[in-house]
């Protein structure tokens, strides 16, 4: 009788383990490298858009000295979606940009939104009551913008105020934008998903 090789003990024939690296909470390594489907752009570019569209409805206010960019308040998306990530990052290079932000600040700001959209996604993991999450996760947004962004408009020379006072400023309406605007948008998409 022929031995069929294909499923012999030949472990020459056999698949290769694939390796994982394990990350904190439980993530495997290849977790941010998903097949990107058009599900996943879809939703991107929706979310991309909508911050797009509530940043520049008060355009004066989206950019400069006394901000409040309302399409922050989808800072906390990350929370329900991971295909918040990348589109909070590209709906703020195009509101930089279209803004008339100086290069550095483009990225920088852009980056800083990156960031912080990956932490909250992050807490998302962590804390699993909803309110708690809501809250915990908005403090990245408020905090990274409110002082890293006066920094690099101190290194560009287009600070307007001094540091301190211009921190407060951002971290105003940062607090108006992802607590008084994002927290009612995170609960009742919560809500609809339930």
């Amino acid at each position: 009788m022929i031995k069929n090789r294909r499923f012999s003990d030949n472990t020459s024939l056999k698949q290769p383990r694939e390796k994982t690296i394990l990350f904190p909470f439980g993530l495997k390594g290849d977790f941010f490298m998903q097949k990107i489907s058009a599900k996943f752009l879809a939703k991107s570019g929706v979310i991309a858009g909508l911050y797009v569209c509530l940043s520049l409805i008060v355009f004066p206010f989206a950019s400069g000295s006394i901000q409040l960019r309302v399409g922050e308040a989808l800072t906390l998306l990350p929370l329900l979606f991971i295909e918040a990530i990348p589109a909070l990052f590209v709906g703020c290079i195009i509101v930089n940009v279209l803004t008339g932000c100086l290069m550095l600040d483009v990225i920088v700001g852009s980056m800083v939104t990156l960031f912080s959209a990956i932490l909250t996604f992050f807490i998302g993991k962590i804390i699993k009551k909803s309110i708690l999450r809501a809250v915990v996760g908005g403090i990245f947004p408020i905090i990274l913008n409110a002082f890293i962004l006066p920094i690099t408009w101190v290194i560009l020379g287009v600070c307007e105020y001094a540091y301190l006072v211009q921190v407060l400023l951002i971290l105003a309406g940062q607090l108006l934008a992802v607590y008084g605007i994002g927290i009612p948008i995170y609960i009742a998409i919560k809500n609809k998903l339930k």
